[in-house]
């Protein structure tokens, strides 16, 4: 049996576990680190997630322009950050701990306003 009640999360953002899901698949996914998500569920054994499972998941910083970029194929930070008149670094320091080799499509980047 599942106890998929909403376990304390400070960033009041959580995920169901799915088939196939690891910490660090779901990591990935959110721009985050395996790390940051075992801080915030205590006691949660990454070796034995249950589907329906809720955990707690770092919120994402604020973006001060409120204006994101949804990543598609083929897309790097170097070509949105042209297509938006920007620059890269600038990029990364509006999303800290982006990979920038590794974007997944549907992840969302906050953009410059």
């Amino acid at each position: 049996m599942v106890n998929n009640q909403r376990p304390p999360c400070p960033s009041g953002r959580y995920w169901k576990i799915r088939h196939g899901d690891t910490l660090y698949k779901i990591a990935r996914q959110i721009n985050s680190t395996v790390e940051a998500i075992l801080r915030l569920n205590p006691g949660l054994d990454p070796r034995n997630l249950r589907i329906g499972q809720l955990i707690c998941i770092p919120g994402s910083p604020p973006c001060p322009s409120g204006i994101y970029w949804v990543v598609s194929a083929g897309d790097t930070l170097q070509s949105i950050a042209q297509q938006v008149g920007t620059t890269v670094q600038r990029l990364i320091e509006l999303n800290p701990g982006i990979d920038p080799d590794r974007l997944q499509i549907g992840q969302q980047i906050c953009l410059p306003g």
